[in-house]
């Protein structure tokens, strides 16, 4: 395609020639009609002759030998430092005692200029995966919030009456811990994730042992039911829930396959920490609570939000678009 200021267009072009090869103008005259040069006339006659029609399109502008060109062996010196060392441009250049314009144009063309793109723990470009339909793997998982004190936490009101806050609580709930400090208590959030479409389901328990985990997978493989998902698979860390014989048969009695991360990478259950991240600052951090009872209460609403109206970045659309006979008009 001809650039936007492009004096000639593939169609001119071949008008141009034409009148030079087939009618017998000068290329003096056919180049002034045009407003061109006489010598950009001359090339295009040239390129009719030698190749016809076709040869009026345009080309790559691409040299035909770069002699400067960072050799290959150079290359994947470079790319072995940046996976490996996870080192930037002039760290690398100090090494091999190249530009560092050099070593930042090369890892650009091999797309690992950005350290995002290489995975933390062993150096090698990130593999994303995505199950191709709803049910055929979830995620689950627990993550924990510190209970707020009546009248609210350190985050909002400032560290002097947050803590004039947590004794307040300890004293009319009487709960302290064995140094006599307040004890306000956690929130178990247990998450479960579709890895298709991403629809959460999460609720507040007050532990995760494995008989609390086993009624969370139930409620849940009964909410996705409700949506006419079936859940074939689910893949959990290797906590001492997960790793039960209790969660083994309750798995088997639902006729649900279960499979384990590989020990210390939180990476290949990737989809559900992200969603604790989410969940954190859109839920449990996004605004002032007075109590503990007003933050569980605000839960339901905001996974409403999250599954049937919050544009999810990775999908482009709601979780809940994703799941057949679910459209986002459906539900208010």
């Amino acid at each position: 395609m001809s650039h936007a200021n492009a004096a000639l267009t593939p169609r001119a072009r071949l008008r141009l020639a034409r009148l030079i090869v087939e009618d017998g103008w000068s290329p003096q005259v056919a180049a002034k009609m045009f407003m061109v040069s006489p010598v950009t006339a001359r090339k295009w006659a040239a390129r009719l002759r030698a190749e016809g029609p076709a040869g009026m399109t345009d080309r790559s502008s691409r040299p035909r030998s770069m002699p400067t060109k960072t050799p290959l062996p150079v290359v994947k010196r470079i790319v072995k430092r940046r996976w490996r060392g996870r080192l930037g441009p002039a760290q690398i250049a100090g090494e091999l005692r190249l530009p560092a314009s050099t070593i930042h144009a090369v890892l650009v063309r091999c797309r690992i200029n950005r350290l995002s793109h290489i995975d933390r723990v062993t150096g090698e470009p990130i593999r994303r995966y995505e199950h191709d339909h709803a049910g055929s793997l979830i995620h689950v998982d627990v993550t924990k919030f510190g209970n707020i004190p009546d009248g609210g936490g350190w985050r909002f009101v400032g560290r002097v009456r947050g803590e004039r806050n947590r004794e307040a609580t300890a004293n009319r709930t009487n709960k302290r811990n064995h140094r006599y400090e307040p004890r306000l208590g956690t929130a178990f959030v247990h998450t479960v994730i579709d890895d298709h479409s991403r629809v959460a389901y999460a609720e507040i328990c007050s532990d995760e042992k494995a008989v609390t985990a086993i009624g969370v997978l139930r409620r849940a493989v009964s909410w996705f039911a409700d949506r006419k998902v079936n859940i074939e698979r689910v893949l959990s860390d290797n906590g001492s829930a997960y790793k039960s014989h209790a969660w083994r048969d309750a798995c088997a009695e639902l006729g649900i396959t279960p499979k384990k991360t590989r020990p210390y990478r939180p990476q290949t259950n990737g989809k559900i920490e992200r969603f604790h991240r989410t969940l954190a600052d859109g839920w449990a951090y996004a605004r002032f609570y007075s109590s503990e009872a007003e933050r569980r209460e605000a839960l339901p609403g905001w996974l409403h939000f999250y599954n049937h109206h919050r544009h999810h970045s990775a999908i482009g659309a709601p979780p809940i678009t994703r799941i057949e006979n679910n459209l986002p008009g459906h539900h208010t």
